[in-house]
């Protein structure tokens, strides 16, 4: 009977031993687990799932909640507090409009928290280059040609918004593309009552650039259309085309350029378009939207225009164009700085700031957009400018 119960005992003792060696075993595992398991703190941080973490405990965290921002598994990204780089057409890139630059700027940085930076350019291929590549993270008052040639070079480009029209909306938002002549020379353009583009064969033009919506792809498609039995192309209407349909052709460089290009007799006939000229000229008679409308250079415009003060010139051809988008690189900007962009640029606070819409009942009064033609920015598509690819 002794015998049996110190056998009994021998064995209970083995058991157990083998149950605690298994225990510890199974204890360290766990422990190694907890350790490396997504969204996980050290082991005598973490609760079960099943636990409630006590209230105002600093270190507790359910395995249902989402890690805290710079937990040890997930640290938060740095902030990113490099300049937003803000290009702009030739147009807005003059000693006139600097104060508008600086406008712009101030805004960004109201949005995103962010320095802002303006670059000016010289020529339109090179704010497309800059947006396109990624060294502007904004083009600020684009063309839809131009917009459209930085998507094709980068499909990660795109609008934001554009000024609207004077009810706050895209379905009027348009400027005017205009072909002009000296008042001058005005009567060779006569028809009727009216003008018209019959004579402009063999005279001297001016465009903005090729890479402009209405200082060049508008007016050009309008020479064509009216010249149809010639079979124009956009190279014929260039110099060396094979048509040799002008005897000379200018690119300004900017609408104020081309203007220029007219008032000093450079160009018999020049395109651009009311927006970028607004600063510059008064109306005589007429309006912004008619053919044969008559504009003098302000008495105190400036430079290069005031040299040419009390100058008239007449519209011989207008033709509507869609308002053009202020687009975005994102590779620099995050979706909510994006956003934030876009919803202070369409608020109410910046359709009434009068350096971006300006009040021309005011005498004195300039900024980027007539108010009584748009009344603030409003949000707009890739697919609205569809008409121009």
């Amino acid at each position: 009977m002794r015998k049996h119960n110190t056998s009994l005992r021998a064995t209970a003792a083995i058991l157990l031993a083998v149950v605690m060696v298994f225990g510890l075993i199974g204890c360290t595992s766990g422990a190694s687990a907890n350790e490396h398991a997504p969204g996980n703190q050290n082991s005598s941080n973490t609760s079960s799932g099943s636990q409630t973490p006590t209230s105002g405990s600093n270190n507790t965290q359910s395995a249902n909640q989402t890690p805290a921002s710079g937990s040890n598994n997930t640290p938060a990204a740095p902030p990113n507090t490099s300049a937003i780089n803000v290009v702009w057409y030739p147009n807005e890139s003059s000693n006139t409009h600097a104060e508008i630059r600086a406008e712009v700027n101030r805004l960004i940085t109201q949005a995103t928290g962010r320095p802002a930076n303006a670059v000016t350019t010289t020529d339109y291929t090179i704010a497309i280059e800059a947006i396109a590549s990624g060294s502007a993270d904004i083009a600020m008052a684009m063309g839809a040609v131009g917009y459209i040639e930085a998507k094709n070079r980068n499909p990660a480009v795109d609008v934001m918004f554009t000024n609207s029209d004077a009810n706050w909306t895209l379905d009027g938002a348009k400027y005017f593309s205009w072909l002009c002549v000296n008042i001058e020379d005005a009567d060779e353009y006569r028809s009727g009552n009216t003008y018209s583009i019959d004579n402009i064969r063999g005279k001297k033009i001016s465009f903005v650039s090729n890479s402009s919506t209405s200082g060049f792809r508008v007016p050009t498609s309008a020479i064509i259309s009216h010249f149809a039995s010639d079979n124009l192309t956009e190279d014929d209407l260039i110099e060396g085309g094979r048509n040799n349909f002008f005897s000379e052709v200018n690119f300004g460089q900017s609408h104020q350029g081309s203007a220029i290009n007219l008032l000093t007799g450079n160009a018999d006939v020049s395109a651009f378009c009311d927006i970028e000229l607004q600063a510059y000229f008064d109306i005589v008679s007429g309006d912004v939207s008619s053919v044969g409308s008559v504009f003098r250079i302000k008495a105190d415009a400036d430079a290069p225009f005031n040299v040419h003060a009390g100058k008239e010139f007449v519209v011989i051809a207008c033709t509507p164009v869609f308002n053009g988008p202020c687009a975005v690189n994102p590779q620099n900007l995050s979706a909510d700085e994006i956003k934030a962009i876009i919803d202070l640029f369409t608020s109410e606070e910046v359709a009434s700031n009068e350096l971006l819409f300006y009040d021309a009942n005011v005498e004195g009064a300039f900024g980027l957009y007539k108010k009584g033609s748009s009344y603030g920015y409003v949000a707009t598509t890739d697919s609205w400018y569809d008409p121009y690819r």
